[in-house]
């Protein structure tokens, strides 16, 4: 079985060129907001408006939302290829034109099939400009630096809900669903297509140095056929599904443990911001331990915080304090995500092997809401779905520890 060393890939790393001009990280963060915004949590601030006006069920619209988001996963792995290929900013410009057209397309849908196409165009959006191409972007970019770079554009990310779901709230107080995705899309095309085109003109130098396109597409099959490579994306996939279950179905577990909705919701919130926190202590975590204990540690935090939320009767207090540090696992998660890769096989080719790593990733998170309540249902009530999901975590941090990667 062929070996990758990252060590002799991050020592190449260095040699690529200088770090790119401060408008580059700058342009992908306020992009990443945008972009997160409208293409993501405007939805479910629209969705009574949208059911209540076409008459569509709540489970049909987000059927069409889920659609779009499984699309994205499985295009990723092409956009991935295009961008070690071409570059971040051909694609990503490219994504927010079609981001744009994907939103009008939803606010002028007639009819279920249109609605579900224009999703279906929105996922295509999705995968050229969320997080993954801005996570190719700048870990080609910054090579060796690239923790602080993607810290800096994830806890940006953070404060897209924070932004927009208040925002299309605002416009729902003057316009229809359909008036507020239009002007959503003004929003979109207005601040991401110019800062994409402008922004991201730093030389792409591993298209060229990193050998012809079949060497590269040669390693890319190398690694993403490794046993290693198949063991950590699914015991990753897994952690995925096990900790956006929980933190999604937090309302719900806590309600039917008798706390209130308004004290669940602040509970939830606080759990955003613990995921801040996460993404804030990431970079310390990563520089004392190696990529497949700091994994491990990552996942089996996550694993024993949803186990307590499951088992711990209160106070509220108590529950609340756990769901901050399920956040800060789910935060570090991200981070955990974005640099897996790199860290165990380098660069090479990264666009191409993290569209593979990330699919999956992005199918279970898309799956994870309905699945963590239909999984409840299953087995008889939140607090033993919990247990459940912790052991499915957990299971993942074992794997990930007993991988053999070198």
């Amino acid at each position: 079985m062929a070996r990758f060393s990252s060590r002799t890939e991050t020592a190449a790393d260095r040699a690529t060129g200088p770090r790119p001009p401060r408008r580059v990280l700058i342009g992908l963060c306020v992009t990443e907001v945008t972009s997160w915004g409208v293409l993501y949590y405007a939805f479910p601030v629209t969705l009574s408006s949208l059911t209540r006006d076409t008459g569509w069920s709540t489970a049909t619209a987000m059927a069409a939302f889920s659609a779009g988001a499984i699309v994205s996963a499985l295009v990723g792995i092409l956009v991935g290829r295009l961008i070690d290929a071409h570059g971040p900013r051909p694609v990503m410009t490219t994504g927010s034109v079609t981001g744009v057209a994907a939103v009008v397309a939803i606010a002028a849908a007639p009819n279920l099939p249109l609605f579900f196409a224009a999703w279906v165009l929105a996922g295509l959006a999705q995968s050229a400009v969320l997080y993954q191409p801005a996570f190719t972007a700048l870990t080609g970019w910054y090579g060796p630096d690239r923790v602080r770079a993607l810290t800096a554009v994830t806890l940006a990310g953070g404060f897209a809900s924070t932004v927009f779901a208040p925002l299309t709230a605002l416009l729902l107080d003057h316009l229809t669903w359909r008036g507020t995705y239009l002007a959503l899309a003004v929003i979109l095309g207005v601040v991401t297509v110019p800062l994409h085109a402008l922004c991201l003109t730093p030389p792409w130098r591993h298209g060229r140095a990193r050998g012809a396109p079949s060497e590269r597409d040669a390693h890319a099959r190398a690694v993403v056929r490794s046993g290693p490579f198949v063991v950590l994306t699914a015991a990753m996939t897994c952690a995925a599904f096990g900790s956006y279950a929980a933190t999604v179905n937090l309302v719900p577990l806590l309600t039917s443990d008798g706390m209130g909705t308004h004290l669940a919701a602040v509970a939830l919130g606080l759990c955003g911001a613990g995921q801040v926190l996460g993404r804030l202590g990431y970079p310390r975590l990563a520089a004392r331990t190696a990529p497949r204990g700091r994994a491990a540690v990552i996942l089996t935090a996550g694993a024993a915080t949803i186990v307590v939320l499951g088992v711990l009767p209160g106070p509220g207090a108590a529950l609340i304090a756990v769901a901050v540090l399920a956040g800060a696992a789910r935060g570090m998660y991200t981070l955990l995500q974005a640099t897996t890769v790199a860290d165990h096989w380098g660069t090479r080719a990264f666009g191409h092997v993290n569209g593979v790593f990330t699919a999956p990733i992005t199918v279970a998170i898309a799956l994870a809401p309905g699945g963590g309540a239909l999984l409840a249902r299953l087995a008889g009530g939140y607090p033993v779905s919990y247990c459940v999901l912790a052991a499915l975590t957990f299971a993942a941090a074992v794997a990930i520890r007993r991988n053999r990667i070198s």
